[in-house]
């Protein structure tokens, strides 16, 4: 059975080759079930799994998750501290299962703030799984967009005072290899769950014609079949990349 069939979506609709999530839902999800914050973030952990597994079998190329945001140190601080624990686990459970699968993880992100043995961790399993085509899976940790394009713009400035690059040869091309995600399709499709209807400094270069599926879930109910139903809903949309409908029914001729 094909991926069109599956979804039960037209054969002559694009599939979304790259998503971005937004995972947003697990404190609340917690509170309203009278748990501790982290019981949600650990909940959450199911569904990320549960996504890799329907972008791989929909044939997804890349998958951004928004883990940990460059603002979210403001959080209590026994809070960080089980979600960096949190992180470590997941590296150690999930490595293996990642590269069996034939899954790149490729983490983006300042991660200069994280202890030694993260970073470590990190750079284990990047290695690892740095030769895999089937998904890759970035996933965001200390990272907000804002981040991400001052950093490209110091390092093209730092060019500029080598004699590598001019200010002249400044373009939007020209900048995106200085950004994270460069040489992957930009986000087709952003998903965000939690019932909140804003990008929080997220991709916010790279997606600049994303489409937005926003769910009321909140991210541990959220699942493959949740999925299933955002990549249905931007298939019913005419993405037109500045062009009139007339001119994309012409191209197709």
């Amino acid at each position: 059975m094909s991926v069109y069939e599956k979804l039960d979506i037209p054969h002559d609709r694009k599939l979304p080759k790259h998503i971005a999530i937004i995972m947003d839902g697990n404190n609340r999800w917690a509170k309203s079930r009278r748990l501790p914050s982290l019981a949600g973030h650990k909940a959450g952990v199911d569904s990320v799994r549960s996504v890799i597994e329907g972008c791989v079998e929909y044939g997804v190329e890349s998958l951004t998750l928004f883990a940990f945001s460059s603002e979210n140190w403001k959080r209590p601080e026994l809070e960080v501290k089980g979600l960096m624990e949190l992180f470590m686990l997941a590296l150690d459970r999930e490595a293996r299962k990642l590269q069996k699968n034939g899954i790149r993880l490729n983490v983006i992100g300042d991660k200069s703030r994280f202890s030694p043995a993260l970073q470590e961790r990190i750079a284990k399993v990047e290695a690892l799984t740095v030769e895999n085509t089937r998904l890759t899976l970035n996933v965001a940790a200390n990272y907000g967009g804002q981040w991400d394009i001052v950093q490209a713009a110091q390092r093209f400035a730092e060019d500029c005072l080598s004699g590598e690059k001019k200010p002249s040869d400044l373009t939007e091309a020209s900048f995106d290899p200085y950004l994270a995600l460069y040489g992957q399709a930009k986000p087709d499709l952003c998903i965000r769950t939690g019932g909140e209807s804003r990008i929080s400094n997220f991709l916010i270069w790279q997606m600049a014609y994303t489409e937005y599926y926003f769910s009321d879930l909140f991210w541990p109910d959220f699942s493959k079949q949740s999925l299933g139903e955002a990549i249905r809903d931007f298939c019913t949309r005419e993405r037109r990349f500045g062009k009139t409908s007339e001119q994309l029914e012409a191209d197709k001729c």
